[in-house]
């Protein structure tokens, strides 16, 4: 009997250690759980247990963009952070922002939970979540691919993946049409709504592709007290002047598809004087305002002056040269 019990023992300890030495996988798991799992034909691609919704609007075209107002920043979500071991410090005042980088969307598995603002999430809102821009905010979202454009309210904090540029609501990437693909590229533009600027929205006219094509940019040179607006120079140099063969460089320090939005920028720059004896004009070319400080003679003057940018303003400088 003894032997017996010594042997039911040491059956019970082998197989306890040979349990212990495999995985533990609850059952239905996913072991993909960090990458984005395949859905049903015709949903794309979401990350986990993330997807459309199972009863979706008959119409999410029809869902209105976030309506632009004047709204306070909120101080316990604008505070600086830590997230995945990387620090942010969000934005507390307006500056022209405007980047290209990917998006990815939120649907079911974060709806009816509450995003950083306090609100509760709906993934048939309009709204967006973003790493530094003020909470809440609004930006207009645009699909390069299909030129398709949204405007959404920023009341949420992520997302913290380095390839990532905005985290869309569900509605939002469905109207952009990258909720197939799970993310896409964008361009992110950041909208003023402070009360002076939505009054000169509001004021200004619609502006058609014929009367912004003919837009004739002017370039402004800062004197002591007042800016002094000066003819665009020609585009065609003359043959018989070595001296205006030269190489001129400038520096483009933003791309709008609101003139506003470079006019703005145009008179931060001036004001800061942060392009020397430079001009600083707001060119229209293929669809874009372009906000560029120049002509340098040289590439050194041009990057002093767009280090200058980087560092005051915060925003990407790129030095080019014709």
């Amino acid at each position: 009997m003894f032997n017996f019990q010594r042997f039911i023992v040491i059956f019970c300890i082998t197989l306890v250690a040979a349990c212990s030495s495999q995985p533990s996988v609850k059952e239905g798991s996913d072991t993909r759980a960090s990458k984005t799992s395949p859905t049903t034909a015709g949903k794309g691609g979401y990350y986990l247990d993330d997807g459309p919704g199972d009863n979706p609007p008959a119409d999410i075209d029809s869902i209105p963009d976030a309506q632009l107002k004047t709204e306070t920043p909120l101080v316990s979500p604008n505070k600086p952070y830590t997230a995945l071991g990387k620090k942010y410090t969000p934005m507390t005042r307006y500056a022209p922002y405007y980047q290209q980088g990917i998006a990815s969307w939120y649907g079911k598995r974060y709806h009816g939970r509450k995003t950083s603002s306090g609100e509760v999430y709906d993934m048939y809102g309009m709204t967006g979540a973003h790493p530094t821009l003020p909470i809440p905010s609004y930006v207009r979202v645009t699909n390069p691919l299909n030129k398709r454009s949204v405007i959404v309210r920023i009341n949420d904090r992520g997302p913290f993946k380095h390839d990532r540029l905005i985290d869309l609501s569900y509605a939002a990437a469905y109207k952009l049409r990258i909720t197939s693909r799970g993310s896409g590229p964008v361009e992110v533009e950041w909208i003023d709504t402070s009360p002076e600027a939505l009054r000169k929205m509001k004021a200004a006219p619609v502006a058609t592709s014929a009367t912004a094509a003919a837009i004739t940019p002017v370039a402004y040179k800062e004197t002591s007290s007042t800016a002094i607006a000066t003819a665009p120079a020609t585009t065609t140099a003359p043959t018989d002047n070595i001296e205006s063969r030269a190489t001129s460089y400038y520096v483009q320090v933003g791309a709008f598809k609101n003139e506003l939005y470079g006019d703005l920028l145009q008179k931060k720059i001036l004001g800061l004087e942060l392009a020397g004896d430079a001009a600083v004009t707001n060119v229209y070319n293929d669809g874009i305002y372009r906000v560029k400080l120049g002509p340098f003679s040289s590439k050194k003057e041009a990057d002093v002056s767009a280090n200058k940018v980087r560092k005051q303003l915060n925003l990407s400088a790129i030095v080019t040269n014709q």
